[in-house]
């Protein structure tokens, strides 16, 4: 049976989580959304689905290190047809607002497109000390891993598991989370 995620406990150094923050930060911070079945174009707040703020990053340097992370996974565990991404997301729950994002997968299976999203990439940023709450888990009795709360931990995993993010109860957590794409899934 293949593996339904990889996972690197601590894969990046706290030294360059920093510098991934910082380089996130200068990008327009906007509040996020949940797409339609139909289209990301006609994306809409749902607060009672996903309430965080969001900035799409566009860095040559996180890319690299994501590719990195998401070739490694996809050689050892999963063999899909990846050839290309689709986006780097810097996301923030807040306590203040209990921050959380309900289930969902990232594939949208019901827009027109020539590509879909094929794996996931979630990278913690903060420590498991600046947040209570906000336990990322998969659903259909997958189990997450251990360490996932862990800062500069890595996890990749298919675009068509079912997770979420529960409640932020205090503090912010902040995660980096992006997805790469290849020919429509068969």
């Amino acid at each position: 049976m293949r593996s339904q995620w990889q996972f690197w406990d601590s894969g990046i150094d706290p030294k360059q989580i920093d510098d991934i923050i910082e380089v996130c930060k200068k990008f327009p911070e906007q509040e996020a959304k949940v797409a339609t079945d139909t289209s990301v174009a006609k994306a809409r707040i749902d607060n009672n689905i996903r309430v965080s703020t969001i900035r799409w990053v566009q860095d040559s340097e996180i890319f690299q290190l994501l590719w990195h992370y998401v070739q490694q996974a996809n050689r050892n565990a999963f063999g899909f047809d990846v050839t290309s991404f689709a986006s780097i997301q810097y996301t923030e729950y807040y306590g203040s607002n209990k921050g959380k994002y309900d289930w969902h997968e990232d594939v949208q299976w019901d827009i027109e497109a020539a590509y879909d999203r094929k794996l996931s990439v979630t990278v913690q940023l903060s420590s498991p000390d600046e947040y209570e709450g906000g336990m990322f888990e998969f659903g259909n009795g997958i189990e997450q891993p251990d360490g996932i709360k862990n800062k500069g931990s890595v996890l990749v995993f298919p675009s068509y598991i079912q997770h979420r993010v529960l409640p932020v109860t205090s503090g912010t957590r902040k995660s980096l989370v992006a997805w790469f794409e290849g020919p429509r899934w068969k």
